[in-house]
């Protein structure tokens, strides 16, 4: 459309990227942006190692039921046969790669079909499948990533408690 324009981005969903990938998006966005266009981004922080596992392994087991409902939709979608009871969430916070990774971890040894590939696979007890990643930022690593995208932040809002950011940036080209 005519005028300047404002690509939102939020959630975080840019931390379910590998950094290379992260900024190959960004760099991508980033091209077809105009100047005085804008992006609003969201991106979570890194925090205790403690929190960020509670809130991927929560008491309620919402997270871990989301984790395993991925079987049932490979069930369907590959005429698979997963048993999502043979299998455990796990998340995990890899600190030296600032990210939570989530895992569904088999609780026995198994073989599974997956009818739609004719393909099987099997898995030894405690062989887990990685099922996603979040990255988590810091000051340092979201300068970064806009800088190698060829993006410049206008703005940043942070809570007080620093547990996410939202980033207004622009294109460096865009600079009069």
């Amino acid at each position: 459309p005519p005028g300047r324009r404002l690509f939102a981005f939020l959630g975080s969903t840019i931390g379910n990227f590998e950094p290379a990938e992260a900024i190959a998006f960004m760099s991508d966005l980033a091209a077809v942006m105009d100047p005085g266009d804008s992006l609003l981004l969201g991106l979570d922080r890194v925090k205790a190692p403690d929190v960020l596992e509670a809130a991927y392994d929560d008491a309620e087991g919402v997270t871990a039921a989301f984790n395993l409902n991925l079987l049932s939709v490979l069930n369907r979608a590959l005429d698979a046969d997963f048993d999502p009871g043979a299998f455990a969430h796990r998340a995990r916070y890899d600190v030296g790669r600032r990210r939570i990774e989530m895992h569904l971890v088999s609780r026995v040894e198994q073989s599974v079909r997956l009818g739609r590939m004719n393909e099987r696979l099997d898995f030894s007890r405690g062989e887990s499948i990685l099922t996603e990643i979040s990255r988590k930022f810091t000051p340092e690593d979201i300068d970064a990533l806009l800088g190698a995208a060829g993006l410049e932040p206008i703005a940043c809002y942070e809570p007080d408690n620093g547990y996410f950011s939202l980033v207004h940036a622009r294109p460096v080209t865009g600079l009069s």
